[in-house]
């Protein structure tokens, strides 16, 4: 069986543990630092949803995997650049990482002046680090709301990534309770090592490279 088929038979398990409908979750495969070759095998097997975090290696690789495959839901996962902005937007279906009003506003007047609409998370800092990207916890209410009432963005959720050196429960139930709050009913949370938690805890999309592509170089 191949690791991406074995993966699906752990993750029917762990939704069953967690009361959860697969129809509810939707699986991204984080194909960072991953080959087309490698990324067309998981397609071959009937997946169409992964995960990006540098504009460079999309530019490499996807356009050509989009024109072989239709149908694709490329996720952008990583920091972003302003400078980098425009290029994301034309090549990725879902952003899951706008943190900064600048970035707000530069893809609110992207999407003002052409007619490719995305859809948006809005990466929540959880443990307040300061080396991660992320709107912190303490500013989440402000920025959320000025997002929702201001831009025309299409604010489908949140998405967070838990400090490595904490239970990974608290990050997730927190960040719930603010999609709840703002009636943003997709969360972005649980990567390879703790997306069983994420799921208990609501998840609606997981991130998962490592049990699906095996370890990066």
């Amino acid at each position: 069986m191949s690791r991406y088929k074995n993966f699906l038979s752990s993750l029917e398990v762990s939704l069953r543990s967690a009361n959860r409908n697969s129809q509810d979750i939707e699986l991204i495969a984080v194909s960072k630092k991953k080959s087309a070759s490698d990324i067309q095998k998981v397609i071959d097997e009937g997946h169409l949803s992964f995960g990006e975090n540098q504009i460079q290696e999309i530019e490499s690789k996807w356009p050509e995997l989009k024109k072989i495959n239709s149908n694709m839901n490329l996720h952008f996962i990583g920091s972003i650049q302003s400078r980098k902005v425009e290029q994301i937007h034309k090549h990725c279906e879902v952003i899951h990482s706008i943190d900064r009003k600048k970035i707000v506003k530069k893809f609110a007047e992207l999407e003002a002046s052409g007619d490719i609409k995305r859809k948006y998370f809005i990466q929540i800092n959880t443990g307040n680090e300061s080396q991660k990207s992320g709107v912190l916890l303490n500013e989440a209410d402000e920025f959320i709301s000025d997002c929702k009432s201001n831009y025309n963005l299409n604010i489908v959720g949140l998405m967070s990534l838990p400090p490595i050196n904490e239970n990974p429960r608290t990050h997730f139930l927190n960040l719930a309770d603010l999609g709840k709050k703002f009636n943003l009913n997709c969360l972005s949370m649980g990567m390879s090592g703790d997306y069983q938690v994420a799921l208990e805890c609501g998840a609606t999309h997981i991130r998962i490279g490592t049990h699906i592509f095996g370890e990066r170089n």
